[in-house]
């Protein structure tokens, strides 16, 4: 949309450009028209991303960027953190950061980009990114942190209530920053790092240190706290990974569907709810849902009937039918990911085309069909709170 208005900003400012006041101009004797070749059609555009062939930095813009920002700092969507604040470099191992990369954080935007759980990146990908994040951060992981005593978990708790709960949640609603309650975060991130992230905040952050305003026992009682968030989480064992011969239209001789309305974006429908789409597929109506997320997340939970066509290996958009025929594409940022699969389309010319607002995770928070993992938590914990973009 951003190029359109400034394409179409150019063309008003050709079109003003002469000025009415000037004199009439003697009209040149008219010239037989020249002919014009015909248009070159268009070429046709490449809409995956061949990771193989890409630096760290360009591997990150292409992944990473779309949530954490292409500098890293974070806040591109779905307040994804950032990924070169000093004091969390500064504790984070590479360890930390590869596993958190390749295995990702289940139930958040968060997606395993790991080829063993399903998403595009090798072992020796995951480690460009993560020596690129240390050169832009410019903060190698030497700072020796404290040990943790043991601490209470009870008094932990009313801590936590007091300082943490209303940005970072609890075990059933997601806030704004970090989740803490999350399972994987919870398994890479030791006490610790918890401590430490508690102790010094996070610089340019709403997140404050807590070292001057708290002792050092209390402090360990709120990571006995944190560390009860997790309720003790199912392993989850994987769907199969999409074969990429899934079909595409779901119920191909239903009629197409009647949406009340669109929520707009710039003057142009762009959103449509929950319960219309629920209320579609009720009623068998013609359409296609595109699950935008890695297919990491897909092999976890996906909307029954829907197909893998992730925002960073569009191929499968050659495959959609060009007759008018519905889609609606989904991620769990809520928008993000998902609006660039949507504008693709657009940009191909399909106007039929829309995102499911709020996501999967507000499909599967109210417990709506998914086809999903054994072990995955359903329904979700309640989505983080956002501003529509």
């Amino acid at each position: 949309m951003q190029r359109f208005a400034v394409l179409t900003l150019l063309a008003v400012a050709a079109c003003n450009s002469g000025s009415a006041t000037q004199p009439p101009q003697a009209r040149p004797t008219p010239r037989p028209p020249t002919p014009r070749p015909a248009p070159s059609p268009a070429p046709k555009p490449d809409a995956g991303v061949d990771v193989s062939g890409l630096g760290p930095q360009e591997t990150y813009v292409a992944l990473c960027a779309p949530c954490h920002a292409k500098d890293a700092k974070g806040g591109a969507a779905d307040h994804a953190p950032s990924l070169v604040n000093p004091t969390f470099l500064e504790s984070a191992s590479d360890d930390y950061l590869r596993k958190s990369i390749a295995l990702g954080r289940p139930g958040t935007s968060m997606a395993a980009y790991g080829k063993a759980m399903g998403g595009p990146l090798d072992d020796a990908r995951v480690d460009g990114i993560v020596r690129w994040l240390r050169e832009v951060g410019a903060t190698p992981a030497t700072k020796k942190l404290e040990q943790v005593a043991k601490g209470d978990a009870l008094g932990g708790e009313k801590l936590y209530t007091e300082y943490c709960r209303t940005c970072h949640g609890d075990a059933k609603t997601r806030g704004e920053a970090v989740h803490l309650a999350n399972v994987q975060f919870l398994q890479l991130a030791t006490d610790a790092f918890i401590r430490h992230a508690i102790s010094v905040g996070r610089p340019g952050t709403k997140m404050p240190g807590f070292g001057a305003v708290m002792t050092p026992q209390q402090m360990n009682d709120l990571v006995a706290y944190i560390r009860t968030l997790g309720g003790g989480a199912a392993a989850v064992t994987l769907l199969p990974a999409p074969t990429g011969k899934e079909p595409l239209v779901l119920n191909p001789s239903g009629k197409d569907p009647q949406w009340k309305s669109l929520r707009a974006e710039n003057g142009v429908g762009r959103y449509v709810s929950v319960d219309e789409v629920k209320k579609a597929l009720d009623d068998k109506r013609k359409l296609v849902i595109i699950d935008a997320r890695p297919p990491s997340e897909w092999m976890r939970a996906h909307i029954t009937g829907a197909v893998s066509i992730p925002y960073h290996d569009m191929k499968r958009l050659d495959e959609v039918p060009r007759d008018g025929t519905w889609v609606i594409a989904y991620c769990g940022c809520p928008h993000h990911l998902s609006g660039i699969v949507v504008d693709e389309l657009r940009r191909r010319g399909y106007t039929n085309a829309a995102v499911l607002d709020e996501g999967i995770n507000e499909w599967h928070r109210r417990g709506l069909p998914v086809v999903a993992a054994e072990g995955v938590a359903s329904p979700l914990p309640e989505p983080v709170p956002h501003r529509h973009r």
